[in-house]
């Protein structure tokens, strides 16, 4: 008889540990843990903010306006280069014609050189600006919804050339991300919130 009280003690300890076994399986099961991971593509980002499309139609009209003027001094000097045909290779006036249509050629090298320098660095200056106030959200966003580490996730577009495969290769690092939290739109949205407010 106390042997069956024993090992039904022993059945009942067993049964209970596997229902409360059971009950925290289940628990964890309806209750996932949530991700401290977040993931970002900043090129989606600059893709579809609106500052960014802002900015890059306003240097289309600039450079629109530049190659307008540049395209009209062209003609003109190709006019100068046609009348310098109609005057005797050697004479004053074909030198001094000459001389105005090589200087006002270089100016015109120059002056291309120099939109082509300064519309670089002004896209430079530009994305670097745009870069430093994503990554200032991001942090924000991130510690908003408590995350402790957000990666870059940009997908690469194919097909690419052998060099940009190699730099694919190289920069491309999260390659799967299921679960964690995506903070791209809420980082394109607060990114034109913040232009917005500083039209004001």
């Amino acid at each position: 008889m106390k042997v069956s009280a024993r090992a039904a003690g022993v059945l009942i300890g067993v049964a209970a540990l596997l229902a409360t076994f059971q009950y925290g399986y289940a628990a964890s099961e309806a209750t996932p843990a949530t991700s401290k991971i977040g993931v970002v593509s900043i090129r989606t980002v600059f893709n579809t903010s609106k500052r960014h499309a802002q900015y890059r139609s306003q240097v289309l009209q600039a450079q629109s306006r530049a190659k307008a003027q540049l395209d009209d001094l062209s003609k003109d000097i190709e006019a100068e280069e046609a009348g310098l045909k109609a005057l005797k290779d050697g004479t004053p006036d074909y030198l001094k014609q000459l001389q105005a249509i090589l200087k006002k050629r270089a100016d015109l090298d120059s002056q291309r050189e120099y939109l082509k320098q300064q519309r670089s660095l002004e896209d430079k200056n530009w994305m670097e600006a745009l870069y430093q106030e994503t990554l200032k959200i991001v942090q924000a966003v991130a510690k908003e919804k408590g995350l402790t580490l957000v990666f870059e996730r940009t997908e690469p577009e194919f097909p690419v050339s052998s060099e940009e495969l190699m730099m694919t290769f190289s920069t491309h690092k999260v390659l799967y991300a299921e679960g964690c939290v995506d903070l791209t739109q809420e980082v394109a949205n607060r990114l034109d919130a913040a232009g917005s407010q500083t039209q004001k």
